[in-house]
């Protein structure tokens, strides 16, 4: 799917692992069958590999045997966790390590919610292993989340079976090559049948290892259209982080973060909070980074990406990375996960583009099918006042000029306060342009660092950030 690996078929790779003397471990299976441990029974050899199978699917034996969940979602990465803390210490506790030399021992688990009766939903879930590499060494951990695309129980049943077998192989024999272990998930699969969402990599194989790196492998990879990661940098799940949230959003490069992105990002936020109903609680910000603005030189240059996001941590901003490219898609994307309000905080140059046609010529529909999409009840555009470069005249909501036969939409959409202009800023942040202070960073001229926050400009300097360089001082 993404090069020319050899790819082998999952019972090809389920009878190499079941002949591997060394590999030993559990399966343990919730909401959609056995069918990861079935490829290990089937093909042979099995009592090498299978210490034990079990689905624990009755809600009371499950609890009997990993405790009860609080919040009672028994599809959640926490149950995951508990079921693999069980079944490992089941099996150092009766499995001598004297009597078996030199064995790996692994605990596979996955548990899932597979498409409803009414098709309604089609099913998601937790996958992971936790898994040693040598028999002296403490557990590795792979976790991700899955949503099922296949409109039939049974396809994703069999779609999990192949994914499992995928994972149980990339853990021991693309141990330490991660962005290959992601790749192999895909082997058999593609992915109109399964979106997997969220990756961790945990352990002492994968200690130096950036999460925020396996996230944006799978934006680019297509195994997903967004990942969100906290400013720590832990990867999230982002049906989690906003479920039934308001959300505010501010899109951008963010190469670097500059005080007219915190300007942005401020008053937006103090207009949203000043609407009803809206409280920090209930409400999730997000910075967004596109692909297509990560892979503006070409190439994606994963040092230029994790400076990004480190500045947008060092900020305390939980990042989103999509590949959004229009502003339709992210509110779509948005509306999966709550039907409370979507705020968004740009710039009158990035409405501007909003409503240029050509950005739509993919839609059947066109522009009018884009605005469907993007005006929805729940969301407001905030927006930031511009200067023109070259009639040096400041563009708002009022000044700003669509063409001919947009008119009438745009005064529409304006009208039902769709738009709605930040009346509080600071002009003198108007002539802040991103790719100028880029340019001054790399000049090593001086102006730059009372263009961007303090904090900023001192990491950027201490870590030599976006082409800078003491030696240009």
């Amino acid at each position: 799917m993404f090069n020319t690996r050899p790819v082998l078929a999952p019972k090809q790779k389920a009878l190499q692992i079941n002949l591997d003397k060394d590999i030993y471990g559990t399966f343990s299976e919730i909401g959609a069958g056995q069918e990861t441990v079935r490829y290990f029974f089937r093909v042979g050899a099995a009592s090498n590999t299978i210490a034990k199978a079990i689905s624990a699917y009755d809600k009371d034996f499950s609890d009997a045997l990993y405790g009860k969940e609080p919040n009672n979602r028994y599809v959640s990465q926490s149950r995951l966790l508990k079921i693999l803390d069980y079944e490992i210490k089941v099996i150092e506790d009766r499995i001598s390590r004297e009597s078996c030399p030199g064995r790996k021992f692994f605990s596979y688990a996955n548990t899932v919610t597979t498409i409803n009766f009414d098709k309604t939903s089609k099913g998601h879930g937790w996958v992971g292993i936790r898994f040693q590499l040598n028999e002296l060494e403490p557990y590795n951990e792979i976790i991700l989340h899955v949503r099922f695309h296949e409109n039939d129980a049974k396809l994703q049943q069999e779609t999990l079976g192949i994914l499992g077998v995928n994972l149980i192989y990339g853990a021991f024999y693309y141990a330490e090559n991660p962005k290959v272990i992601i790749e192999s998930l895909y082997d058999e699969l593609n992915t109109d049948q399964i979106e997997i969402d969220m990756i961790n990599f945990s352990g002492p194989r994968y200690a130096y290892l950036d999460n925020r790196l396996m996230s944006l492998q799978l934006v680019k990879n297509g195994m997903t259209d967004a990942v969100v990661f906290e400013p720590n940098g832990k990867n999230v799940l982002a049906a989690d982080e906003l479920y039934k949230k308001n959300i505010l959003a501010l899109r951008g490069s963010f190469r670097p973060v500059t005080n007219v992105n915190i300007d942005i990002y401020k008053r937006g936020l103090k207009m949203f909070m000043e609407e009803d109903q809206v409280t920090e609680q209930n409400t999730k910000i997000l910075f967004e980074i596109t692909l297509s603005n990560l892979r503006a030189k070409g190439e994606i240059n994963e040092r230029d990406f994790l400076d990004r996001a480190d500045i947008l941590g060092k900020l305390g901003h939980t990042v989103l990375i999509s590949n959004f490219s229009e502003y339709y898609r992210l509110v779509d994307y948005f509306s999966r996960f709550t039907s409370e309000k979507i705020r968004i905080s740009m710039g009158v140059n990035n409405l501007l583009d909003v409503f240029q046609e050509e950005y739509y010529t993919n839609l059947s529909g066109g522009i009018m099918e884009a605005f469907g999409k993007l005006f929805k009840k729940q969301l407001k555009i905030y927006l930031y006042p511009y200067i023109d470069q070259e009639t040096n005249k400041i563009l708002t909501s009022d000044t700003l000029r669509v063409s001919e036969e947009l008119k009438d939409l745009y005064k529409y959409f304006k009208k039902n306060n769709w738009i709605v202009d930040m009346l509080e800023y600071d002009e003198s942040y108007l002539k802040i342009y991103g790719k100028q202070i880029l340019a001054q960073i790399i000049m090593g001229e001086p102006d730059w660092e009372n263009q961007v926050p303090k904090e900023v400009a001192e990491m950027i300097k201490e870590r030599g950030m976006f082409g800078f360089s003491r030696r240009l001082k």
